[in-house]
């Protein structure tokens, strides 16, 4: 049974990868990833603010009192101790890099273009296999137009490309007016992988506090559905790689992520929710399920439920929607009839 799968010009043993998130936040955890079974590991995700933090803070640091009296150099920091965050972050990614054998992926996370960015080239020289750049953008100014955010997006991405050579895999959202463009462009502005999608945490209202609040949602596999629907009309059309994220659990959601035609699956809540055993146990349900239907490899199947390879491609589209809402009715018992 062939699972192995490419992705950004990497072979992976099977399209399972574990996603940005605190299970690779440390050196214990990345190596239970990978005696559990991980194909591959993206890191989390380092934030153009802490880096923008260190700066400031170290430029606070080297000012601050320099004019009062010559005891003032007594106000510098000793480097080895202060630099923590995003020099911890490349410790990491290279102590990663020597301690497992499957590929490891840095993950940057801004929106801007600056400073920050050279990074990317920091964690290429710590030995980082690629790079997901995760932009996480919440556009609230009413002043700011769809093209100017666009053009943000397209920026950093080739900015960011334009400082490494490892490949380039870019993490959005679904929220542009014309998401298969977007794709097309950010395809142009230097991603050689599109991973979707990124969710948006939304706070909530503690009503006895009065106040807004974390709140943490994991995902369940119905918000599949979104990146599922994308996969299967990018498939073929714009040529990047697609990692589908959100919403992956199962075997069976990682069966439909490949005949949609993602490369690969990352999972973050049902590893969180399980532990990194979870893999294996997908691999094995994979496996089963691919012998009982006959089906010898991943590559046999990627891409055979598209949208360019289905009998109705118009179930990816308007036709459908009509079709979905006129398939619910209900018995007078309130049993559902679907």
């Amino acid at each position: 049974m062939d699972l192995t799968t490419n992705y950004m010009g990497l072979t992976l043993k099977h399209p399972i990868v574990p996603s940005a998130s605190p299970m690779s936040d440390n050196l214990g955890k990345i190596r239970q990833l990978e005696d559990a079974g991980a194909s591959a590991i993206v890191m989390y995700s380092l934030f153009e603010e802490q880096i923008a933090s260190e700066s400031l803070m170290l430029d606070h640091y080297l000012t601050y009192g320099t004019e009062s009296y010559a005891e003032a150099v007594s106000y510098f920091p000793h480097m080895e101790s202060y630099n923590v965050g995003p020099h911890e972050y490349l410790d990491l990614l290279r102590s990663a890099k020597e301690a497992v054998d499957i590929p490891v992926i840095g993950s940057l996370n801004g929106i801007s273009t600056g400073g920050w960015i050279e990074y990317a080239r920091h964690m290429e020289d710590a030995g980082a296999d690629g790079l997901e750049l995760n932009i996480y953008y919440i556009p609230t100014d009413p002043f700011m137009d769809s093209a100017e955010i666009e053009q943000m997006y397209l920026d950093v991405v080739h900015d960011v490309k334009k400082s490494v050579t490892i490949p380039l895999a870019v993490k959005v959202g679904p929220y542009f007016s014309s998401f298969a463009n977007m794709a097309m462009r950010l395809k142009q502005a230097g991603a050689d992988a599109l991973v979707i999608f990124n969710r948006f945490y939304q706070p909530d209202i503690d009503l006895e506090e009065l106040a807004v609040t974390p709140n943490l949602m994991l995902s369940n596999s119905h918000e599949l559905r979104l990146p599922l629907l994308w996969t299967a009309v990018l498939y073929g059309r714009v040529a990047v790689d697609i990692a589908i994220t959100s919403g992956v659990h199962t075997h069976e959601d990682v069966l439909k992520g490949m005949m949609a035609g993602a490369n690969v699956t990352m999972m973050a809540s049902g590893l969180l929710r399980n532990g990194p055993d979870r893999i294996g146990a997908i691999v094995e349900d994979l496996k089963r399920w691919m012998e009982e239907h006959e089906y010898e490899s991943i590559q046999q199947m990627r891409g055979s439920m598209s949208q360019r390879n289905v009998a109705e491609p118009a179930a990816f589209e308007r036709a459908n929607y009509m079709k979905v809402l006129g398939s619910w009715r209900q018995d007078p018992t309130g049993a559902d009839l679907r």
